[in-house]
């Protein structure tokens, strides 16, 4: 195989985390960080998570992966499934959902559906997500899947397939129940994902307030309020997972999403979430190293005609970094030995990689920008007699 590493010139990285590490306290830098020092410090927060939207890439962390109650952070899961219902055609927005005894009698936070009266799964979502209403919840997954228990099912099946094995639900709605843990990280990647297949849940989660049953409530959700950038997504608390937000964010065009857990108080998590979005923003950056069908370089082989054939990219590379590392970024090309058999166009040739101080950050494959055929052995001796010229 052959490789290629390509820099640039170093810049002010050092300098930058430096002083962002002065301003944590002197804080060591977060295990599973990318090179950049972590927020100040939340030492009444249980763990949380900062995490970049656009590429997943986790910007600070405090015990990510801490199985916790996750209380009403529990509803996630139940709008993402309702949604991929929704997208299924299995339910429609203005569909009237019948209100079960189970859910009208369910406790805790409540949208005060009843038997009897009118509702529709565009009201049952926003009072899933507004008011974190766990008789929402309920009837929500009656509706998808007939029953508690079977949705449950869905629930951890679904959360096995997004690559969350620690996760496990044991309700719907976020009340305690034996069982039922998830962790920061389980959060901020259904969030991602949740985000990112359903971006319409935005125009839900950034509501301050929402009327059903004649009645007002103000969102679950206090980081809405005095932080314009916020606009989602979730909350919850009980007595055993004390104060969870879920907060996301989008300023000058880049979307974080925050994920506190076990804060002591509403006022806590809020200043928690406000300060990691803040760093977040304050300090790293995305950007995009190339572009999908970029051409970064040329593939050789004399056993081929033609004996060079254009390489491109197969996808973006989208990076996160500190604010001003561009430079530093280092990509390494290696390019596979295919042989004389011919080479279709767009058939994989490679692999490129992107990395920052020896962590890789990104990878993606290289693949021919057109055809060769095998050069047979005349051709592959006119091309070694060529290439010596």
């Amino acid at each position: 195989m052959r490789h290629k590493t390509t820099s640039l010139p170093s810049t002010r990285y050092l300098l930058m985390a430096a002083v962002a590490t002065l301003l944590s306290g002197g804080t060591a830098f977060a295990s599973n960080a990318l090179l950049i020092p972590p927020p100040p410090p939340l030492p009444d927060a249980k763990s949380y998570v900062l995490m970049d939207f656009r590429t997943g890439q986790i910007i600070a962390e405090k015990d990510a992966n801490l199985q916790l109650p996750p209380a009403s952070l529990t509803k996630l899961m139940t709008a993402y499934l309702t949604y991929g219902a929704l997208a299924d055609g299995a339910l429609h927005w203005d569909q009237p959902i019948h209100v079960s005894r189970v859910a009208w009698h369910t406790g805790g936070s409540s949208m005060f559906i009843q038997p009897n009266l009118p509702v529709t799964v565009a009201q049952l979502m926003h009072g899933l997500i507004i008011d974190s209403g766990n008789d929402a919840a309920v009837a929500l997954a009656q509706a998808v899947a007939g029953s508690r228990a079977s949705f449950v099912d869905e629930m951890n099946s679904t959360a096995r397939k997004l690559g969350l094995p620690g996760a496990h639900y044991g309700d719907v709605d976020g009340l305690p129940t034996p069982g039922l843990h998830l962790s920061a990280l389980d959060i901020a990647m259904i969030s991602r994902d949740l985000i990112a297949k359903y971006p319409q849940v935005i125009n839900i989660s950034k509501i301050k307030y929402y009327r059903y049953n004649h009645i007002t409530q103000r969102s679950w959700n206090p980081a809405l309020f005095g932080h314009p950038d916020i606009d989602g997504l979730k909350t919850g608390h009980t007595n055993a997972a004390g104060h969870c937000m879920d907060t996301t964010a989008i300023r000058n065009g880049r979307r974080l999403i925050a994920v506190v857990m076990g804060a002591p108080s509403w006022p806590s998590g809020v200043n928690d979430v406000v300060a990691l979005l803040d760093y977040g923003y304050r300090f790293t950056t995305d950007h995009t190293v190339t572009k999908a069908g970029s051409v970064v370089g040329t593939y050789s082989d004399t056993s081929l005609d033609p004996d060079e054939l254009p390489v491109t990219v197969a996808r973006n590379v989208e990076v996160m970094i500190p604010t001003g590392a561009e430079k530093d970024l280092k990509t390494q090309v290696t390019y596979q030995k295919i042989g004389s058999q011919g080479i279709a166009k767009g058939q994989k040739l490679g692999e490129m990689t992107v990395s920052l101080n020896g962590k890789v950050l990104g990878t993606t494959d290289l693949v021919a920008a057109e055809a060769a055929k095998p050069a047979g052995t005349f051709g592959s001796l006119w091309n070694r007699v060529k290439q010596s010229l």
